[in-house]
């Protein structure tokens, strides 16, 4: 497991600030907030600039407390309003701008507030909406979902900031409340490492720049192979691994020590991890860190938009790693590559509920596949459909007429595709020997697959939106909650029917675009881009 150095150093640099904040000397105010003042503010709250649900908010809060302070006190000290402050200053180290939330305005209003009254309300009033919003954004996400990523379509958790804040302050329990709003799926608190040690650096000189050339493999000799090294020191260093000591520096020779170190870069990146250094390794040496940063930022922001509870069992799609993962009490069951759909037929963002598994499935081909990918083919070579295991149809209806496809005109069809095509069960069966079912409303389900040598290749967009799998066998025996799949689960496989086999409880089942992700080694990963959506979220979200 990678070990931290430099992210154990700044989580006790940062706990340390925050003691010290939470501790500091108490502001004593010389003010004192009466009801009818904040109630007379709250009908007239046009100089807070806000929008208005946040005035609502506002108002039906301070309401249901008689419109009594909470964070302005001259009888008490003001650890409420430092616990406040520290909880906005740390939006930063999740991904957030503390700006976003007034965290300047805040720490100016602090210092007047002391001895204005007009200063002191709006201390009150703006860090009580600034709680409330950031309370929210951990919560749920700041950014809509589906505006963001208009291919998103899992619900976002809802929040009431207000009845949280009710609560917390009801209850006395502050600032246990605003800690339990950060999330904490380890996989959160990875990547927020990541990002805390990266915007430590950011402001260092820029990494090291390779320039582009012919494949070096290892053992070659090359003359850029000492700017690899220094590349390498300066990725290790910045994710706080102590693992590799690069000591030849000045070294033209590609030698094991740096092969092992570009081996472990290749798998962070998603590449294949075979140590040779092409344009794939040198484009992912060369991605600013800047840009790393943005990743961490959405892909936080994404996890926030998932239900905090997933379940006790479930399962992971992870289009944008090309990686399945199953989950049991927390715990990593299971992982394997996958196949996702190609550029333009992108399979999206959703969740369901595995129901059922189907052995020796048909393939009913979608029409826009059979008139796109499979009518060329067939025009070009007269036995396509024939060979394939393919049957041609009248229509869908259960009556419909078999079709002879050497009758048929097949370079006479200029548009659209008037018949149905169904692929019989066998070695050819695009879905393999398994498929398995949940209902949606995008006609995606995972599958097997006669194609296995493409779970090879680094950039695994194949599909036409479905997901292909490479280790079916071992989800069907997660799924059915044993080690291996049954004797008899295997006899039906091999009987080349099709038969439906129920799960004994349906299992929640995410479909996500997460680029920056966690393995069950706990090592982050950066996977490229590959459908675009994080350029445009982060377009939309400004960041």
């Amino acid at each position: 497991m990678p070990h931290y150095p430099f992210t154990s150093f700044l989580l006790t640099l940062r706990f340390l600030f925050c003691t010290v904040f939470l501790l500091a000397p108490s502001i004593s105010y010389a003010i004192f907030i009466e009801a009818k003042e904040l109630e007379q503010q709250l009908s007239k709250p046009v100089s807070l600039a806000l929008n208005k649900p946040e005035i609502a908010d506002l108002q039906q809060f301070y309401a249901t407390r008689n419109y009594q302070s909470v964070w302005i006190k001259t009888e008490v000290d003001s650890s409420l309003l430092e616990a406040a402050l520290t909880f906005i200053a740390s939006a930063d180290n999740e991904g957030l701008h503390s700006q976003d939330y007034h965290l300047q305005q805040l720490q100016q209003l602090q210092q007047q507030a002391e001895q204005s009254l007009p200063a002191a309300i709006e201390l009150e009033l703006r860090t009580t909406h600034a709680v409330m919003r950031l309370a929210k954004d951990l919560s749920r996400g700041r950014l809509s979902a589906t505006a963001a990523d208009p291919d998103w379509h899992i619900r976002q958790p809802t929040f009431d900031a207000v009845t949280f804040l009710q609560e917390a302050i009801k209850t006395g329990r502050l600032q246990q409340s605003l800690n339990d709003l950060f999330s904490q799926k380890p996989s959160y608190q990875l990547l927020k490492q990541t990002l805390i040690r990266y915007q430590a650096i950011n402001h260092h000189p820029e990494w090291t720049h390779i320039p582009n050339t012919s494949t070096i493999r290892p053992g070659d000799m090359h003359t850029i192979i000492p700017l690899i090294r220094q590349r390498i020191t300066q990725a290790y260093a910045a994710d706080g691994m102590a693992e590799y000591h690069i000591t030849a520096k000045e070294s033209q020779h590609y030698d094991d020590e740096l092969v092992t170190a570009v081996k472990a870069f290749q798998v962070q990146h998603g590449l294949n991890p075979d140590g040779a250094i092409g344009k794939n390794t040198i484009r992912a040496f060369n991605i600013p860190l800047a840009w790393k940063i943005r990743q961490l930022r959405i892909n936080m922001e994404r996890l926030r938009w998932l239900p905090r509870d997933l379940g006790k069992r479930y399962i992971m799609v992870n289009t944008a790693g090309f990686r399945l993962t199953a989950a049991e009490q927390g715990e990593h069951a299971l992982n394997m590559r996958i196949i996702v759909g190609l550029d333009y037929r992108s399979t999206p963002s959703f969740n369901g509920a595995l129901s059922h598994m189907v052995l020796n499935p048909y393939w009913n081909v979608p029409a826009s596949i059979a008139r796109k990918d499979l009518l060329p083919k067939q025009q070009k070579n007269p036995d396509f459909f024939t060979s394939g295991g393919f049957k041609v149809y009248s229509s869908h209806s259960r009556d419909a007429e078999a079709l002879d496809p050497d009758t048929i005109d097949w370079h006479a069809i200029k548009k659209g595709f008037p018949y149905v095509l169904r692929q019989d069960p066998g070695t050819h069966n695009a879905l393999g020997k398994i498929k398995f079912m949940f209902a949606n409303g995008f006609d995606i389900y995972l599958h097997d697959t006669p194609s296995k040598s493409l779970f090879q290749k680094d950039i695994r967009t194949f599909s036409s939106g479905c997901i292909r799998l490479e280790k079916p066998l071992e989800l069907a025996a997660f799924l059915l909650g044993g080690q291996a799949v049954p004797d008899k689960f295997l006899a039906g496989m091999e009987s080349n029917k099709t038969m439906a086999v129920h799960l004994p409880k349906q299992l929640p089942i995410y479909l996500v675009y997460i680029t920056t992700w966690v393995d069950e080694q706990d090592q982050v990963h950066f996977s490229p881009d590959i459908y675009g959506r994080d350029l445009r979220a982060l377009q939309y979200a400004g960041w």
